[in-house]
């Protein structure tokens, strides 16, 4: 890929390793039952899609969880539920993108809150002390541009932003509807499994 100058990174299930059982089980234990039913690996439903869409701030979901729960939660309970998702920040993945600075652009693309990312943009994130942002040069949420992948909106709000050209940028994602939507865009696309050692294998398409 000669031409590339920019690749853009999801987070949950390529950056970290994800269990979307192990998010349910805490959601469960702070008292949201039927957290089955709410949470999705990829693209979620409800209220959970409404804090990653941005039609609920975090405080709009603590009180509307709440509810759910039957019993006041706090942020800080919310927040556990959530990271329940996260099982492992690899640091050989992290000095990795720190190799790939060096030649290119990095930004993330995700589907994701601000519960996950008021943890990911801090110190807390890594046992570095290194927040999400020392390793990107910029970070796109859905909550935030207020649409979700697979959506198109998304992907163009990051390509007029960041004044990406399609063909020169390589998208990374462990969704197949993301996959797939780059691709329409005229993206190179990479679609790692989630929890594998990928560096080799996106190392030889590079």
């Amino acid at each position: 890929m000669k031409q590339l100058k920019n690749i853009v990174f999801d987070f949950g299930g390529v950056i970290v390793n994800i269990s979307r059982d192990a998010a349910v089980k805490k959601f469960v234990e702070i008292g949201v039952a039927n957290a089955d039913e709410l949470l999705d690996a990829y693209h979620q439903t409800g209220l959970f899609l409404e804090v990653e869409d941005g039609t609920l701030t975090a405080e709009e979901f603590r009180r509307k969880l709440s509810a759910v729960a039957g019993k006041e939660l706090t942020y800080e309970d919310v927040l556990q539920g959530w990271l329940g998702f996260m099982t492992d920040v690899p640091l050989y993945r992290l000095d990795y993108l720190l190799e790939l600075r060096k030649k290119y652009n990095l930004y993330i693309l995700s589907n994701t809150n601000p519960f996950i990312m008021g943890w990911a943009r801090s110190a807390d994130f890594t046992s570095a002390g290194k927040p999400l942002d020392y390793y990107f040069d910029k970070i796109y949420t859905s909550y935030e541009v207020k649409e979700v992948k697979p959506n198109k909106g998304i992907f163009e709000y990051m390509i007029n932003d960041a004044a990406l050209l399609p063909h020169e940028t390589l998208f990374v994602d462990d969704g197949p509807a993301n996959i797939k939507m780059a691709k329409e865009l005229g993206m190179h696309t990479f679609q790692p499994i989630n929890g594998e050692d990928w560096r080799d294998d996106l190392s030889a398409l590079l």
